[in-house]
Parts: C-alpha cells; sequence; structure tokens
C-alpha cells in the first residue's frame, strides 16, 4: 500500500511517502481503506515527539470504508462506510468511565501509538468504528473525530455550559475553537471570540460569534469586562496555554470555568489559589471525549446543525506540505489528506 511516515523525529523533512506492507486486521480489528484522514496539532507532536514508536503512520482522524474483519467486530461488515474515533483501550471495561477512554490505564490513539491514516489501508480496533451518516462527505467526517469530539466534551461535559451564559472562546481559527464558536452559540451562550487577524475575527462572526477580539490590538481581560459589564465570562475555552492564561483568569467571572485541552503556548502558569477559591472559580482539563459523542457530532454534522471549516486538502504525498500549512499563521480551520478519490 501506498503510505507516508515518520522516519525519526523533526520538522516536516522527516516525512516519508512510499510503500508499506499491507496491515491484516487482527481479532477485533477491521481493516478500512482510507478515503481521508483529518490533520490536527497532535500530529506535529508525535513528528516532533521522541516518546512515540518509529517509524509511525500518522493520522487520527481515519474515515472510510472496511474492506475485510477480523473475528469478534460486532456488528460491522465489509462495505461499511466508518468514522473512526481515535482513542481506544483494548480490553478494558468502561462500566466506571462512561466510556472516557482516556481514563483507562494505558490508552492509545491511532496515529500516535499505532499506525493511523495517512494511508491506503488502516487495521483498526472494533471499539473505535462509527457508522458514517450517509449524509455526511468524506472530508467534512474527516475533520471530526479529535477537534469537533474535543470541543463538545469541553463545552457540555466539563465546563457544562448553559444557555444564556457567556463564553469567551481563544484562538478563534484553530479546528477546536471554530467547532466550539458553533457549539456554543447552537447551545444558546453568547460567544466572544479572540484571533489575531481581522479576517479571522470575520470568519468567527460568520460563525456565530456575537464578539470578536484582536489580541494583538486590545487587552483581552479589559475588552471581556467592557461587553458583559464588569462581571466577566462564565466559561473560557482555551488550548493555548501559557501565552492565554492571565487574560483567561482575568476575563472569569465569579464561580466561572475555565476548560483546557492544550498547551501550544507553553504549559507552566502561575496560579493565585485564594482567588481562585474566594471567587468560586474552577479550572477543567479535558482531553478528546467519548466515542458516543463523537458519534452524536457526525449526527449533528450530517444534519447541517453545524460544519467544518475546511481551510485546505492535500494529497497523501504531499503530506509535508500539508505539514507547513497546518501551523501557517493564517490557518483557518481544518487540513484534510485526501488519500483515495
Amino acid at each position: 500500500m501506498k503510505a507516508a511516515w515518520y522516519e525519526g523525529c523533526g520538522g516536516p523533512e522527516i516525512i516519508r511517502v512510499g510503500d508499506r506492507p499491507d496491515p491484516a486486521p487482527g481479532p477485533g480489528e477491521a481493516l478500512v481503506a482510507v478515503r481521508a484522514c483529518g490533520l490536527n496539532h497532535l500530529d506535529v507532536w508525535v513528528r516532533r515527539g521522541k516518546s512515540f514508536p518509529r517509524p509511525i503512520i500518522p493520522g487520527s482522524d481515519i474515515v472510510g470504508t472496511i474492506a475485510a474483519c477480523g473475528p469478534g467486530v460486532g456488528d460491522f461488515a465489509p462495505g461499511d462506510e466508518v468514522v473512526c474515533f481515535p482513542v481506544y483501550a483494548a480490553g478494558y471495561s468502561f462500566d466506571g468511565l462512561g466510556e472516557y477512554r482516556v481514563l483507562a490505564p494505558g490508552f492509545g490513539m491511532l496515529g500516535s501509538h499505532r499506525d493511523g491514516g495517512c494511508a491506503e489501508l488502516a487495521a483498526v480496533p472494533a471499539e473505535c468504528l462509527i457508522k458514517k451518516p450517509a449524509a455526511l462527505a468524506w472530508q467534512d467526517a474527516a475533520c471530526l473525530p479529535i477537534a469537533f469530539t474535543t470541543a463538545w466534551h469541553m463545552l457540555f461535559a466539563r465546563a457544562a455550559l448553559q444557555p444564556g451564559e457567556t463564553i469567551l472562546i481563544q484562538s478563534a481559527g484553530s479546528g477546536v475553537s471554530h467547532a466550539a464558536i458553533q457549539f456554543a452559540r447552537q447551545a444558546g451562550a453568547t460567544v466572544i471570540a479572540t484571533s489575531g487577524t481581522a479576517a479571522k475575527l470575520l470568519r468567527a462572526r460568520e460563525l456565530g460569534a456575537d464578539q470578536a477580539i484582536n489580541y494583538r490590538e486590545e487587552d483581552v481581560a479589559a475588552r471581556v469586562r467592557e461587553i458583559t459589564d464588569g462581571r466577566g465570562v462564565d466559561v473560557v475555552f482555551d488550548h493555548t496555554g501559557a501565552a492565554t492564561w492571565e487574560a483567561n483568569m482575568a476575563s472569569l467571572a465569579r464561580g466561572g470555568r475555565l476548560v483546557t485541552c492544550g498547551v501550544t503556548a507553553g504549559g507552566e502558569v502561575k496560579l493565585d489559589l485564594g482567588k481562585l477559591f474566594y471567587q468560586a472559580q474552577s479550572i477543567l482539563g479535558s482531553t478528546m471525549g467519548t466515542r458516543k459523542e463523537c458519534a452524536r457530532v457526525c449526527e449533528l454534522v450530517a444534519a447541517g446543525r453545524v460544519r467544518p471549516v475546511i481551510d485546505g486538502v492535500f494529497p497523501l504525498d504531499q503530506l509535508r506540505a500539508a505539514h507547513e500549512r497546518l501551523t501557517a499563521p493564517d490557518r483557518f480551520g481544518k487540513v484534510v489528506i485526501q488519500v483515495t478519490p
């Protein structure tokens, strides 16, 4: 099969494209003929990181058609069109976890702990499979498993966003944030979005943001306080980390919740515990979501309730260029690899 893989650690130059042996599905696995694969910042972390196996085929957001099945795959069969939820924890009981697999010891992810979807074929655990709604386009489906599922879980499972609340969503142009803008607006929240360019802020408004703040030109916390008549926001949604921390905490209302899923701009911050407890605020970590949440997100996109914005589509042999685009400052939305037409 044709595939792309990481050989060593570093920049896009370590990506190789060529022929690899076809995988065979083992017990409890399906062989997926990959149609498309969405990219995420996770792909950059795995490319740079020495703690991941090498060589490895990247790509966590796999969509395609089942080509073959190993024994014990349940209700799935060859010919089924599927979206692959990327988190697996084979052999672990989820009874006490509500299927939130990242709490399971030794959980793994497609494209980082085992080969992913930047290849014509991928062997995928059956526990990851979701039947693709017929109305869901392949490229749209490839945008959903990480970014949209993470946004949903952050907003509703972790931050418990309610109608009528106000939310600050940092870095509006990212995959997870542009999903969050739409979900929050659909939920009846007032959305304040940030970005560093006027073009991205315009697109954030088109997706449903009520207010838009250019963090390069304005003091985010001061502007938030102005918009909210001094109260602050009920929820802060962030994946940036240290660079936005002070503004996030200064924007948070009494009883507010800060939910974070990333440390792209650093992970070490200072925290005033006195202010935190006195104002009854909460800081919530969030990683991925659940398979059921991913299936729900697929249904919402298929129904036209929300839509992924696709910044660019690249063929498999241009994965290096796709990685360059993934980290471009003017990117808005998702980057997708079209593996087969």
